[in-house]
């Protein structure tokens, strides 16, 4: 499970758990575990089981067989794929402190308040809430009288923290509580802390200049097959790859060729590499998802210095078929920078426009591995926390329908999902075991401007392979 501790203000989850327990075997023999022949083939669209149903049993097969299935499995050469784990060793927050303005320090560790005033060095101990929110306003004052030094957006930002920092605080600390508590953060070594946070970027082709150039290819006829059925690793042509939705209904994890780089693709999982201007396949597929999660590429000043990724403008954002590919009633989150132009334009704009009703906000809080925020929770520069919104379609469902429908609790308001970043540059957390309780069992599930692909999902992006390349995973062990 990535799910470690479930508490009222949150989850604490283990997203380097969630990847590998996706099953990532490659089997050595023509035969499948249970028998069955490895073909490719191209077909029609096959029943698609539930999400989570795929996630709980390692082999798809009826219960009764399970337990031969495995022994059968196991008796078929097979290597076994992990992700690299280095890319959640996590040990030492990415900045300490500002040294010329000394924030105020926070030591989640040690599960209580600890603050150090910039001004006087005096230290408060014990979660007094009101002291804490005095010292924060004091801050606020001093910010606003340095005027010439914030701009609007800065000043909103602020605004912004000001509300939600006694919640990122309190929840965080009772969640990291918990983690210490079970073993699962700890202390970090003399070693550890001097380590430096991995991180390894540029594997694998240009994914996003592969869906510019897809542009250029000839039409797809209409009567081709939409859909491309992955039973064997192969090498799928690159016009097919672009202009069909891919899957991969197995069992176990197959390995993709294209253009002389492999990717991972996990078991029971669908997904179309195409930008944004290329959906028709994803429509065309002809699912209707009960949850759909989306990560805007949005501008901001370092991706347009960067040229990190293209970026897509208010106006592009909202034009994304939300309406043909929502089930009634479906659960939409997105996630958002904490830029307030970004939250306000989801809120009053976007889910408006979708016809989506705003229900609540949640964050992410990164923590390091010995649960300290990995930015300080008062820097001016980056927040240790992201915004999620969540809200669900209306529109009119049939009564009759509604009655049968299985009842899901309301979605909480300023929920914390806390846990150690990747060190990959937006590989966020998984949010399936999140979502499960707020959504009917037999769900389907849609990840927008994905980068990497979860098993039971469908996902969609111009880099939706990026983090499945083999090279961001490594052998667990390997039977000839």
């Amino acid at each position: 499970m990535s799910v470690v501790h479930r508490l009222s203000a949150g989850w604490l989850l283990d997203h380097l758990s969630f990847i590998n327990k996706a099953g990532y075997q490659l089997f050595h023999s023509s035969q499948h575990p249970d028998g069955a022949p490895i073909t490719s083939t191209s077909s029609v669209n096959p029943v698609v089981p539930s999400c989570f149903a795929s996630i709980s049993s390692p082999v798809d097969v009826p219960v009764p067989e399970l337990g031969a299935a495995v022994e059968r499995a196991a008796e078929i050469p097979h290597t076994q794929y992990v992700f690299r784990d280095e890319f959640f060793q996590v040990f030492k927050p990415h900045i300490v402190a500002f040294p010329e303005k000394k924030p105020q320090q926070r030591n989640l560790e040690a599960g209580h308040t600890e603050l150090k005033d910039s001004t006087n060095g005096a230290k408060q101990e014990g979660g007094a809430r009101s002291s804490d929110a005095d010292s924060f306003a004091n801050l606020r004052k001093t910010c606003k009288r340095k005027h010439s030094g914030l701009n609007q957006g800065e000043l909103d930002a602020l605004e912004y923290h000001t509300k939600i920092r006694g919640l990122i605080w309190e929840g965080s600390t009772s969640i990291v509580q918990e983690g210490f508590k079970s073993g699962f953060l700890q202390s970090v070594s003399a070693q550890q802390s001097c380590s430096k946070n991995v991180v390894m970027e540029h594997i694998g082709c240009g994914l996003a200049e592969l869906c510019k150039m897809a542009k250029q290819f000839p039409s797809v006829n209409e009567n081709a097959h939409q859909i491309v059925q992955m039973t064997a690793e192969v090498t799928i042509p690159e016009q097919d790859l672009l202009s069909c939705v891919t899957e991969n209904m197995t069992s176990y994890a197959k390995i993709l060729n294209l253009m002389g780089q492999k990717y991972l693709v996990p078991p029971k999982s669908s997904f179309l590499l195409s930008d944004i201007s290329c959906m028709q396949p994803l429509l065309d597929y002809k699912k209707k998802y009960d949850a759909i999660v989306i990560d805007p590429p949005w501008a901001n000043k370092s991706v347009k210095r960067s040229n990190r990724y293209c970026y897509l403008s208010p106006w592009q954002i909202k034009q994304i078929p939300i309406s043909a590919l929502a089930a009634p009633n479906c659960l939409v989150v997105t996630w958002v920078t904490n830029r307030q132009k970004h939250l306000r334009f989801v809120k009053d704009e976007l889910y408006p426009h979708w016809s989506v009703k705003t229900l609540a906000e949640w964050h992410w809080v990164k923590i390091t591995r010995s649960g300290e925020f990995i930015f300080p929770l008062d820097s001016s520069h980056k927040k240790p926390y992201e915004v999620l919104v969540l809200g669900r379609v209306q529109g009119n469902v049939d009564l009759s329908l509604r009655k049968s429908e299985v009842e899901v609790p309301p979605i909480p308001d300023h929920k914390l999902i806390v846990s150690v970043p990747c060190t990959l540059h937006s590989h966020k957390p998984p949010l399936a075991e999140v979502l499960t309780e707020f959504i009917k069992p037999d769900m389907e599930c849609l990840e927008l401007f994905a980068r990497s692909l979860q098993p039971g999902w469908t996902s969609w992006g111009n880099e939706v392979l990026k983090f499945q390349h083999i090279d961001y995973f490594t052998t667990l062990q390997s039977e000839n």
